[in-house]
């Protein structure tokens, strides 16, 4: 299997140290199936993966830094990504995963579906956001741009 175009690793830098068990399941969830499977190909042709990627959010909340670094760890690429385009599908998908997963409690399987349709209609508007908004700097599938958008609203759940 080629490596060159894929991510090894993802690390959040965060200052959230606890979150709830449902939010801490998508994180890792996210994370896990990024790694299995993933497209990650830096627009500059003279970085070759494969790739790390370490996402942080900078001091004022507005923009994600994202470090790539080589096999080696060492950082070969850096490129931001400005949060004003995803504040209200942020905000949006927060609160519709709330409703999804207080109603799997509650309401019966239709009700569910339902609240789940919208939940993954505004997580695919994420992820087609994200490859608009990154590909001048990296070429990613929408599987991965899917998972980069649940780390990216991951990072601001407080």
């Amino acid at each position: 299997m080629d490596k060159t175009n894929k991510l090894l690793n993802i690390m959040l830098k965060e200052k959230i140290v606890s979150r709830s068990a449902i939010v801490e399941n998508e994180r890792s969830t996210a994370i896990r199936d990024l790694i299995t499977e993933n497209r990650f190909e830096l627009v500059d042709k003279k970085f070759k993966g494969p790739y790390a990627l370490v996402f942080s959010i900078d001091d004022l909340g507005q923009k994600i830094n994202a470090d790539v670094k080589n096999e080696q760890g060492d950082k070969i690429y850096k490129f931001i990504i400005s949060l004003k385009p995803f504040r209200r599908l942020i905000k949006d998908y927060t609160h519709i995963c709330e409703s999804y997963y207080n109603a799997m409690r509650t309401l019966p399987a239709s009700k569910i579906e339902t609240i789940d349709m919208a939940r993954r209609g505004i997580h695919n508007e994420g992820a087609d956001l994200l490859q608009k908004v990154v590909e001048s700097n990296v070429k990613i599938d929408y599987e991965t741009s899917r998972r980069l958008f649940t780390l990216i609203t991951v990072m601001h759940i407080k």
